[in-house]
């Protein structure tokens, strides 16, 4: 048998290759069943059979628009828009009389996540499945096998099918990716031959910086669920909340050289919050997806490599809500077939295996149904009984627009939170009625809250598939307690708002604005850009009882391009625009500096650019990209590595280089670069940039060497004891120097900073080149072997030096990580801001 095994895999793979070339939907769908002939094929709208091209989300939204007009299986909706314009389209399928009961049926299936949910039967109860395809734009096989899944629900007929239909409510979203869906079907169906050409190393299968995988900001969008900062998944929550679906499929791709894999992942690497019945259930689904694909002849793997820890992922944020998620990863084509350790693996033959698991799901779902159900309903049963007392509480004095931010992705949530009685302290914190939040533990929520909120530095594995903490309090710098009483909670909060800020009081000597609030870069990149004076303070000064700190901007009255009048009604535009507060004063004689001194330091316009391409990490420059274009409303080039030779840069006050692998610089381009360093420019590095830096002379830094010594170690275990050294993703504790103007805006000398790197850096020995320094102990949650935890202790993330007349800037950590690291975003905006002063 040993020896048929080759053969059979070539066999298997060398068969599907020869499909291409003569390709019907018989490939794919099940013969056993009749069709509907009223239904239109795939190929009656696209044009094709699915496989021979790579369908383009517009004709992929053609067909399921079709499908909704002529059957009455199918209802659709527009949930709204990506960055791009593209819709977010959801079908709803089921039986032609469940659509006519949709909304009862819909509030009788929510019921099960309320109280006294005891009493519902579930025994005639339909189950709720949330089917989502390619959500990484270059995994297309699974959007590509969305066509045929559609047209199975919609055309086939019988006794099982209508079974199903009856039993089942399906959630249909055919493209969780629309914008990378188009970008890599272009680039594939573009460099398609005639002679389909499987050679790895043919330009189909290398895609151009940044490919298809990420969304128009260049985000990975399968890390959102938790966070929901895209409107992609703002859309696909809203669903999720809207139905509370028992099963969620995922339809990803793999290396082109694996199988096909389904969950659950690693058993060690579940997250605590997640109930051992859910691992049980996704496990016994798993039968019915190896039965499939045994009947298919197709190879795959469970139980491996993938883990469920990280619940902001679309496989495992269900986990946490009552669901059960999972993953499928099918060994990519990446175009139309490719060479492969297992022979050739072709477009439809990856199109039919992701198709066959979307019919084993239902399959599974239709024959579990009441199992499923059931445990949806005890999962917020045990939820409640196992909540505590009591609530968490978070805020900020001095930053409302952060604590708004968070308190926004709660309600996205359909978490309960409440506004705070009356202005408190605990702990020695102070909160504000207006910028502070009460999250009761004791909610139908509760261990989604507990999820956010918990720090966690204990761990069954030391192996994270993504990162290992996440605590959103902290990836805000709020303030927070864990433990206060509900007596402490005012009224629940129905619908947000933003924080409120008083009314620009008209000056006809100054305007001070202070810079603790997340979004004041905000309001000074619109000053300086109206072409306004303004100033920094780099000492704190005090006026009419009021206490000004370090970083305060001052906006002279006098010497200005608008008169009084004008300048008054555009601040009160600014604070609108902004909701920062902007106070007009009358005098310069303040207590400490006055208005009039010299630490008030002029501050210019920036004009900053962006390195972007081949080399450049994807992920790390679309958050930055987004920050400015969405969070700040700044504008920023993007010079794309390729043409760096032979561009202007003169014209830019600073240049952020992302974090980058290999050498995306020639050494001309190097060169280019110091020399506009030298003529004043602010070059920012991040994470990798640190070793380049060191590298070409661009600073002087003292980078710890590995070395982590393997005793005791078997070939075997070695790719786990390397793998146990990583830092994924955990959150450090840092000590700050307020006055420095890096740290201008934080108002506690202690800074949480999320890391996701093995670059320690060692502090200089004068300590006021140290405004950033992690404590001794400075894990706050997250996973860390206790090697490199004595690394980190006392090093530095951040290092400035001059150049000439002009100054590089490094961060070793991502201070914009996945757009919801709010509480370092400020970091990168006083280097662009005040790093003529540092």
């Amino acid at each position: 048998m040993q020896k048929l095994l080759p053969f059979l895999i070539f066999f298997i793979f060398v068969n599907s290759f020869a499909q291409q070339e003569d390709l019907s939907l018989d490939y794919y769908l099940p013969q056993d069943v009749s069709y509907n002939e009223e239904i239109p094929k795939p190929q009656d709208i696209i044009g094709y059979i699915p496989g021979e091209w790579h369908v383009t989300h517009d004709l992929l939204l053609n067909y399921m628009r079709e499908l909704a007009r002529v059957s009455p299986r199918i209802s659709i909706e527009n949930r709204g828009e990506t960055y791009e314009g593209r819709p977010l389209i959801l079908l709803t399928i089921t039986s032609e009389e469940n659509q006519n009961n949709l909304e009862e049926i819909r509030q009788n299936h929510l019921a099960l996540t309320q109280e006294n949910a005891s009493s519902l039967d579930t025994e005639e109860m339909p189950i709720v499945v949330n089917q989502g395809f390619s959500i990484h734009g270059n995994e297309a096989s699974g959007s590509n096998a969305a066509l045929l899944a559609a047209y199975y629900l919609a055309a086939a007929e019988g006794e099982e099918i209508q079974e199903l239909l009856d039993n089942t409510i399906i959630l249909f979203d055919p493209a969780f990716n629309p914008d990378g869906l188009q970008r890599f079907s272009s680039w594939a169906n573009i460099h398609k031959s005639e002679n389909i050409n499987p050679d790895p190393q043919d330009r189909e299968y290398d895609e151009v910086w940044p490919g298809g995988r990420t969304n128009h900001y260049w985000f990975d969008m399968n890390r959102d669920w938790l966070p929901v900062q895209l409107p992609e998944s703002q859309a696909r929550l809203e669903t999720f909340h809207k139905w509370s679906p028992n099963i969620l499929t995922d339809h990803h791709e793999m290396g082109s050289n694996s199988s096909f894999f389904f969950q659950p992942g690693i058993p060690s690497r579940t997250h605590p919050l997640t109930p051992d019945i859910n691992q049980d259930l996704t496990r016994e689904i798993g039968t019915y997806h190896a039965a499939a694909f045994d009947e298919l002849g197709s190879f795959y793997y469970t139980e491996e490599n993938y883990d469920d820890f990280y619940y902001g992922k679309g496989s495992t944020f269900p986990d946490i809500n009552g669901s059960i998620g999972i993953l499928f990863e099918q060994g990519s084509s990446r175009g139309h077939a490719q060479e492969t350790d297992n022979g050739v693996l072709t477009f439809p033959f990856t199109i039919r295996n992701q198709f066959t698991a979307a019919l084993s799901t239902l399959e599974a779902a239709k024959n579990m149904r009441e199992k499923i159900l059931n445990y949806q309903r005890d999962f917020y049963k045990n939820a409640r009984n196992s909540a505590e007392n009591g609530a968490y509480v978070f805020g900020s004095e001095k930053d409302a627009s952060s604590a708004y931010e968070l308190a926004k992705i709660l309600k996205k949530h359909k978490i309960d939170i409440h506004q705070i009685e009356e202005d408190f302290k605990t702990d020695g914190i102070n909160f504000k009625k207006n910028s502070a939040y009460v999250v009761p533990k004791n909610q139908r929520q509760h261990r989604l809250v507990k999820a956010m909120f918990e720090r966690r530095t204990e761990f069954e594995d030391s192996l994270f598939y993504d990162i290992s903490a996440w605590t959103l309090p902290l990836a805000f710098n709020l303030d927070f307690a864990e433990d206060v009483k509900m007596n402490k909670a005012g009224q629940k909060i129905e619908n947000l708002e933003k924080p409120e800020i008083e009314t620009v009081e008209k000056s006809n000597y100054a305007y001070v604005m202070q810079w603790h609030d997340f979004y004041s870069p905000k309001a000074l990149n619109m000053i300086l850009e109206k072409g306004l004076r303004a100033k920094v303070g780099m000492q704190p000064f005090s006026l009419e009882n009021k206490e000004y700190d370090y970083g305060t901007i001052l906006i002279p009255v006098q010497n200005q391009e608008l008169d009084k009048e004008e300048m008054h009604e555009f601040l009160q535009e600014v604070a609108q625009k902004s909701n920062v507060q902007i106070d007009g004063i009358g005098t310069g004689l303040t207590q400490g500096v006055n208005l009039g001194s010299n630490q008030f330091r002029a501050l210019e316009p920036a004009k900053v650019a962006l390195i972007v391409g081949e080399g450049i990490t994807p992920y790390d420059a679309g958050e930055i990209w987004h920050l400015f274009d969405q969070r700040y409303d700044m504008k920023i080039t993007k010079l794309d590595t390729r043409n760096f030779s032979r561009t202007d840069l003169s014209g830019y006050t600073d240049i952020i280089l992302p974090n980058s692998w290999g050498s995306a610089l020639d050494d001309g381009d190097i060169e280019k670069l110091k020399e506009w360093v030298r003529d004043g420019g602010t070059l920012i590095g991040y994470r990798n940039a640190a070793r380049f830096f060191e590298r070409e002379d661009f600073m002087d830094l003292e980078i710890k060497k590995d070395s982590l010594v393997a005793e005791d170690i078997s070939f075997e275990e070695q790719r786990d004891f390397r793998g146990a050294q990583g830092i994924g993703g955990a959150i450090f504790e840092a000590n700050i120097d307020r006055s420095h103007p890096v740290n201008f805006g934080y108002t506690n000398d202690k800074l949480p900073l999320f890391r996701n790197t093995t670059i320690f850096v060692e502090a200089d020995k004068q300590s006021y080149n140290n405004p950033i320094q992690y404590t001794e102990e400075p894990l706050l949650s997250g996973y860390i072997s206790a090697a490199r935890l004595d690394s980190i202790a006392g090093t530095v993330p951040f290092k400035h030096t001059g150049m000439g007349r002009g100054n590089v800037i490094l961060f070793t950590d991502n201070t914009n990580f996945r757009a919801f690291w709010f509480g370092t975003n400020k970091l990168l905006m006083n280097a662009i801001f005040f790093g003529e002063e540092m």
